[in-house]
């Protein structure tokens, strides 16, 4: 899912990736093994992410329109 938005990883310290994007100043950090269940923490912070991002690239095609 991240992947499609555009996101790159890295690897972090034991099963954490680190997730970040161009468009955000900030990058998640996620526990678990690909595929594995996420905790409900996590599915909230993946969602409020792609939220802002849906957003940014709506401002930032408002932009080029002008």
């Amino acid at each position: 899912m991240l992947l499609k938005a555009g996101f790159t990883y890295r690897s972090g310290k034991g099963s954490h990736t680190v997730w970040s994007h161009p468009l955000l100043v900030y990058s998640l950090t996620l526990s678990g093994k690909d595929g594995a269940d996420a905790d409900f923490y996590q599915e909230k912070v993946v969602r409020n992410a792609l939220i802002e991002l849906k957003q940014l690239e709506q401002e930032e095609g408002k932009g080029e329109e002008e």
